[in-house]
Order: C-alpha cells, then structure tokens, then sequence
C-alpha cells in the first residue's frame, strides 16, 4: 500500500511540474522580436586611422572622447588583437545568439506590449565580467570576450565561481537579466525575505522569458550546487527560522546569501558544499509557489509587496 502511495504522490509532483512548465509555453509566433545587430567587436579592430572618422560617425554612443590617438592606439595593442583573435574563433556566426535574441525579445513583448527590442551591439570590454550586457531600453551592448568558454587561458586567475559561467550558452542569460534589472523597480525593503522574494521576482522572470532553459543555467549553479539546493532545501528553510533571520535587517545578510559567491555562509563545516546565492535560490521557490496558488499575471506578480507574497505563497520547503 505504501509503494503505490509512493507511486501515486510521485505521479502528482510530475502533474504539477508539467502544468506549472506549460505555464510558460506561451504562443509569441506573431509578436516582433525583429532587431538589428551592430558588430562594434569585429568593426573596431579592423578599422584604421583613415577609417576611424566613418567609424566613430556609426558607433557615436561608444566614443566618450575625441582623442584619436587613444582609439588608434587601442586597436593596435598586441594584447587586444589577441583577445579580438580568440573572440572571433568563438563567436565569428552569431546565427544561434540571433535566434535566442529573438525569442527572449519575442517573449518580453509578449508580457510587455510596450516593449521595443534594441539595438544589439557586440563588443570587447578587456574582459569586464562586472559588465557583462548593458542594456538602457534603447541599446544592449555585449562584451563577447566574457563567454570564450569557462576553461579558457584567458581566464586563469579569475574566481572559479566567476568563470564557471563564462561560456556562450550563458549570454543569453545575462541579457534577459540586464533586461529584468532595468524592469524591476529597486528593492526598499530591508528585511531578509522581502531581500530573497525581490531577488525572487526576478528569477520568475527568467522562467518567462527563456521557457525551457534549465533552472541550473537560469541561477548559474554548477550541477553538484544545484543538486545540494534541491536535496537542501527543507534545511535551509529551518536554519533562517532557528536562526530568526527572516525579518532581520542585517545588512551581512546580503554577503552572506544574496550576493554572488563561491558559496553561501552558514557558518557550519561544508558551506563550501552549497551554492552562492541561496537566499536568491529560496526566493525564487517561494515566488514559484505563491504563483501556484494563486491567479495572477506576471505584472501583477511584480506589483505585489514581497510579505504579501511570503504570507499567500503558503511555502513549504521540500523534504
């Protein structure tokens, strides 16, 4: 009797997944996601210093100041030729980044009726992960020299937490969430669960608008990190209530659990087991299953205060 009761509840999780999944497969056939594309990367490094006047007439928003010997200089540099060099190996047809442009742009308008897809401009910021994709509603400017791969030399010294997602199926990642960053009005709460729903809200987002990219993708987790969040999370739950951290205003908390990491500090002997950004993790269950149980748009979802949230999400952790 119990097996099949096993049997039966195992059934029913799939049954939600599945219609909780479908949620997001949306029709965006007629919606324009039509934008064009402006290879600076490719056009910067190949200029000269006859060319520079017609390239800096194109490209006026990317040119601070007048000084051209600056820019001549740039272009010339042995090391940025190299960088150019190993860009283009990776990134010489954009075909693929096209297309899933299209589709996020496609799906951001299909919630957004307002939207407008951008200008996207490609480019190399000497490796800037900071500033990955910048995006102002009227342009979206990607650094392709941040996606050569996570193993690639270039990125030796740099944190293993950082490179991990320095590869080009993350791109689109990052462009959805520029997109999300600048449509999220900022945070005023200062407590730590309306820190983790905010954060939360944006993960939703994502599910939204890339439908179909796996969840270890969409948060940036290595495997083993995503499998100790899903195994994890009934403990994780207990500790921010035993550890009455919920509703503390401890700014730490953000280093702690919010902030991007190479993992998250509990304090106890693994931490190095589990993934940066757990609150970011927990916020974003706690969104999925106030969205569950109750009738909303997305709009409305970002409209609503972030305790409402937590008190109708009716979150229970998985065991």
């Amino acid at each position: 009797m119990r097996r099949i009761y096993s049997v039966f509840l195992g059934l029913l999780i799939l049954a939600s997944c599945a219609k909780d999944n479908n949620k997001f497969n949306v029709d965006v056939t007629n919606i324009n996601g039509d934008f064009k594309l402006a290879r600076f990367d490719i056009d910067f490094y190949s200029t000269t210093e006859a060319t520079l006047p017609k390239l800096k007439e194109q490209y006026r928003i990317l040119f601070p100041h007048d000084n051209d010997s600056i820019w001549i200089s740039k272009i010339n540099n042995k090391e940025e030729q190299e960088l150019f060099l190993e860009t283009q190996k990776v990134f010489k047809d954009l075909s693929l980044q096209e297309k899933q442009l299209e589709n996020l742009f496609k799906h951001v308008a299909y919630y957004n009726p307002n939207f407008l897809p951008p200008t996207v401009i490609t480019m190399l910021t000497n490796i800037d992960y900071d500033n990955r994709v910048l995006y102002n509603q009227e342009y979206l400017l990607i650094s392709l020299d941040v996606y050569l791969g996570s193993t690639h030399e270039f990125y030796g010294d740099y944190p293993g937490y950082v490179k991990l997602n320095n590869h080009k199926d993350h791109l689109i990642v990052d462009a959805a969430n520029a997109i999300i960053n600048v449509q999220m009005p900022p945070n005023r709460e200062r407590n730590f669960i309306s820190k983790m729903i905010y954060e939360g809200k944006k993960m939703y987002l994502l599910d939204s608008y890339l439908p179909g990219l796996s969840d270890r993708e969409k948060i940036g987790y290595a495997e083993e990190k995503i499998t100790w969040a899903e195994s994890s999370e009934d403990y994780i739950w207990k500790y921010f209530i035993e550890k009455e951290l919920l509703f503390s205003t401890d700014s730490k908390l953000n280093q702690r659990f919010l902030d991007a990491a190479p993992f998250s500090k509990f304090y106890l002997g693994e931490d190095n087991l589990s993934p940066g950004r757990i609150g970011v993790w927990v916020g974003w269950q706690i969104v999925r299953s106030y969205m569950q149980k109750n009738d909303v748009s997305l709009s409305e979802l970002l409209q609503t205060d972030e305790e409402k949230i937590f008190k109708e999400s009716k979150y229970k952790p998985k065991k």
